[in-house]
């Protein structure tokens, strides 16, 4: 373990505490420095943020280029595995957030209805860095985005309507009509997803074609590996940036709209290493399962909050909190499944310098 830490760059080794600098920059340039927020603005096409897209495709990129592809059918041949992420994010997820957003928020109905849409976005993108973290498998980390991309352009337009119209009403509150089309859905899933997903499959096919698998992954992977890191860090800078006035003016809302989700993190990511474990699964694929369920599209409920609410929304400005509370806890969270690794499962997941990360410093 020392051996591996030694190895690992010195962005790798303290990367929780980059994350959090990040944080701090992007908020408080944004207050200090308001035409740092035009400047990015600038690069706004509709209700994409094309710096922030840049960055997320970024990170992307090499968490995907390292997944075995040809091994992908194992994944979709487990239907135990399958099911269970199936009711850990569009069963469980939706409902817990919804009881929490109308809880917590039943007086503040912007913030409920963002929090809300939220919970509806299953994550398609950042889980797959936090699972690469978390030293889970890769490969079912891309079966199982790949499964919930495709549920979510069915069914999120059908989500919003029942938990944003529907069900709030069931509960004396008042629901609120929701116009999303499958059109916007699968474009948020294109940018995010789907444009590392085919850069990682090109190269990969075309690379192992030219060379082999062993150069590959020992010379190749090991290279691309930090565009991961830096991206994640630049994409945290200008996201921070974008909303820092508002978290510095009114920080009470801030508070409101954080405790619901931090609640709902933990106990997503609890339960569903829990039920992971009590499936059968080993230490990687319920890691796997656990970032799956516990983690959010923030891009897709940002986009809608802003296409259906406008952007200067309370609906919107709740959809910007999801991220900022996601990205500390979900590391804390790495640090916690990692801990799960050793006290749990002990050695049954072997180190590997060349394909794995060691975020603990």
């Amino acid at each position: 373990m020392a051996s591996v830490s030694k190895r690992l760059s010195f962005l790798d080794r303290y990367l929780t505490l980059w994350i959090f600098l990040a944080m701090f920059i992007g908020v408080f340039s944004g207050y200090l420095f308001p035409g740092i927020v035009d400047f990015w603005n600038v690069f706004q096409v509709g209700t994409t943020n094309i710096p922030i897209a840049i960055g997320l495709i970024l990170m992307m990129y090499p968490p995907l280029a390292k997944v075995r592809y040809e091994e992908l059918g194992e994944v979709f041949r487990n239907w135990k595995v399958l099911t269970l992420s199936l009711v850990q994010n569009w069963i469980i997820g939706p409902v817990l957030m919804f009881f929490l957003a109308i809880t917590f928020l039943s007086g503040y109905p912007d913030y409920m209805y963002g929090l809300i849409l939220i919970g509806l976005a299953r994550c398609i993108a950042m889980v797959i860095v936090w699972n690469e973290l978390a030293k889970g498998d890769t490969e079912y980390a891309a079966g199982l985005v790949a499964f919930n991309s495709i549920f979510q352009v069915l069914f999120f337009s059908v989500y919003a309507y029942v938990f944003i119209t529907i069900l709030p009403t069931w509960f004396g509150l008042e629901g609120t009509a929701v116009d999303v089309t499958i059109g916007q859905i699968a474009e948020s899933v294109f940018i995010y997803l789907g444009i590392p997903f085919i850069a990682g499959v090109i190269t990969r096919f075309s690379l192992i074609k030219i060379a082999n698998k062993e150069w590959y992954h020992k010379k190749f992977i090991p290279k691309i590996s930090p565009i991961t890191l830096m991206a994640l860090l630049f994409t945290i800078v200008v996201m921070f940036t974008l909303k820092g006035e508002y978290i510095v003016k009114i920080p009470l809302d801030v508070v409101r709209i954080a405790i619901p989700l931090l609640v709902y993190f933990v106990v997503m990511f609890l339960v569903s290493f829990y039920l992971g474990r009590k499936a059968g699964a080993d230490y990687s694929k319920s890691a796997t399962l656990s970032f799956t369920a516990a983690s959010n599209n923030f891009e897709l409920a940002i986009a809608v909050a802003i296409a259906v609410f406008g952007i200067n929304s309370g609906e919107a400005f709740a959809a910007v909190i999801g991220p900022l509370v996601e990205v500390p806890v979900l590391i804390s969270l790495v640090n916690a499944a990692l801990w799960f690794q050793k006290k749990y499962f002990g050695d049954e997941v072997a180190e590997d310098p060349v394909n794995k990360l060691d975020v603990c410093p």
